[in-house]
C-alpha cells in the first residue's frame, strides 16, 4: 500500500518501505522526502544505538522536531537540558544550538521532522544506502571515514558545529 500521488501530494508508507540510510551508526528510514530547494517537510524514522551523540550544533535554515517512540536520550537545547523518554516531543526552532546523546542499554527510535526537509539529505551524503532496515553494525562506515564527510557536507546544509557533545 506504499504509494505517492503526485497530483495531490499524498504519501502513504507501510512499515519498512522507506528508503534507508546508514549514518552515525544509525538507521535513517526516509518517510517523507523533500527535494533539495523545496520548502516541504521532511520526515525520517531514526534508530540509534546507545551512546550515539551529536556535537552541539545549530541549523541556520531548518526547524526540527522529534517524537521519541522508544528509548531514552539527553537533550541540550540552548542553555537547557532535558531527559527525554518514549512519548516525549521536542521542537527546536532554526538557529538554536542543540545536541543529544542516546542513554541506557537499548536503541532509541524517534521520528525526526525537518522544515524544510532537505536537511535530511545530509545523512545520504555522509552515510551509505542501507541494505536492510536495521542498525548497520559492522556494515556501516567507520567514524574516521564518516566524520570528515560530516565536516565537509555540513556547511552546505547550514549546519554549524558550535561545541562538544553532551558528556558520557
Amino acid at each position: 500500500m506504499t504509494q505517492t500521488d503526485p497530483q495531490d501530494g499524498v504519501v502513504v508508507r507501510e512499515p519498512g518501505t522507506g528508503r534507508g540510510t546508514w549514518a552515525m551508526s544509525s538507521l535513517f528510514e526516509h518517510l517523507l522526502e523533500s527535494p533539495p530547494g523545496a520548502d516541504r517537510l521532511g520526515v525520517a524514522l531514526v534508530t540509534q544505538p546507545p551512546g550515539v551523540a551529536t556535537p552541539l550544533h545549530r541549523h541556520t535554515r531548518e526547524s526540527e522536531a522529534f517524537y521519541l517512540l522508544d528509548g531514552r536520550m539527553d537533550y541540550r537545547a540552548g542553555d537547557d537540558d532535558f531527559e527525554l523518554y518514549a512519548g516525549c516531543f521536542m521542537y527546536l526552532p532554526a538557529g538554536l544550538p542543540h545536541a543529544f546523546r542516546i542513554r541506557g542499554d537499548q536503541p532509541a527510535r524517534f521520528l525526526a521532522l525537518a522544515e524544510p526537509g532537505a536537511l535530511l539529505h545530509l545523512y545520504d551524503e555522509v552515510g551509505i544506502p542501507a541494505t536492510e532496515m536495521r542498525l548497520p553494525g559492522a556494515d556501516g562506515l567507520e567514524p574516521e571515514v564518516e566524520i570528515p564527510r560530516w565536516m565537509e557536507a555540513a556547511p552546505r546544509y547550514g549546519m554549524e558545529v558550535v561545541g562538544p557533545p553532551i558528556p558520557e
